[in-house]
């Protein structure tokens, strides 16, 4: 059988609004999105029995069906009516868990990307979108990747100027520090905070800094109102850090822990990253993205 090596790379908010609570138990949420380079490594082989087995490199994540990667396989499989086939994952960590970049999300597009092209199904990016949000609200934006807005639940897609497409991409340093944030207690902190002293990102300001590949117009608008209500310490000091040692910007993304800083040298974010790294094992420098997942081998 044929076996589908794919890249899958983490995300970064570069805005991340909450507008309400809904009553399916989810939030309303606009966010501009953008892939780095980051990324988990997945190979996927197709089998003729139907099992789902996933082996991951990181003892931290459990091999069973509350792994994502089994979750996309199993979802994969009912929607494209395959019941005679199984599959058999390999997962090579290097996106931190409990980060705010989607590890878990990035693994799953990269499943579900990997099996519709071992099963010749060759579903459009709408169909896999359909899969991926059954297995979690950001598996879609992690299928496409690149520079989007995200709406909804974070499963409404629209594709902006990218990022990645700048004449001078801007150096993207990502350090998380040693304390993890479950999403549900992020998310309670913002539903139990007062709503009116938020300071919500301006989406639209950011929209027009992609537009006219402004780096300094993104960094100057990156929100998230996580980092507003949630005050963790350790990502306050990142941040503090990655101002001082010359980022134009810098923000926690997702509801955390991971702080990412914007550069516009990436010898200076080399430098930033050094200094980090003597506190922070989980310190890289990476760039921009145009994509969320990458095929790069099939044999």
């Amino acid at each position: 059988m044929i076996n589908v090596k794919i890249l899958a790379y983490a995300k970064i908010n570069l805005t991340l609004d909450i507008l309400r609570k809904r009553s399916d138990g989810y939030h309303d949420l606009v966010m501009v999105m953008q892939s780095v380079g980051l990324h988990d490594e997945i190979s996927v082989k197709l089998t003729e029995n139907t099992a789902i087995s996933v082996k991951s490199s990181s003892a931290l994540l459990k091999d069973d069906e509350s792994n994502t990667a089994f979750k996309a396989a199993k979802r994969f499989f009912e929607y494209a009516g395959i019941t005679d086939k199984g599959a058999e994952i390999e997962m090579k960590k290097n996106i931190p868990m409990e980060a705010g970049m989607a590890g878990g999300s990035a693994d799953a597009a990269a499943v579900i990307i990997a099996l519709n092209k071992l099963c010749g199904t060759d579903y459009p990016e709408e169909k896999l979108w359909e899969i991926g949000v059954k297995v979690g609200a950001d598996v879609p934006f992690c299928i496409s990747g690149g520079t989007m807005l995200a709406e909804g639940k974070g499963e409404i897609l629209s594709r902006l100027p990218q990022l990645s497409d700048f004449d001078k991409p801007p150096a993207i340093l990502l350090c998380k520090p040693n304390v993890g944030v479950s999403t549900g207690k992020a998310y309670s902190a913002v539903d139990n905070c007062d709503q009116s002293t938020l300071d919500r990102p301006d989406t639209e300001a950011m929209r027009m800094a992609l537009s006219n590949m402004d780096v300094r117009g993104i960094a100057d608008n990156l929100g998230n109102v996580f980092e507003q209500v949630l005050k963790i310490e350790e990502c306050e000091n990142i941040r503090q850090t990655m101002l001082d040692g010359g980022a134009l910007g810098s923000r926690m993304t997702g509801s955390g822990t991971t702080v990412f800083g914007i550069f516009d040298s990436e010898e200076t974010a080399k430098q930033c990253a050094f200094t980090l790294q003597q506190t922070y094992q989980n310190t890289f420098v990476t760039h921009a993205t145009g994509c969320g997942c990458n095929i790069v081998s099939e044999k």
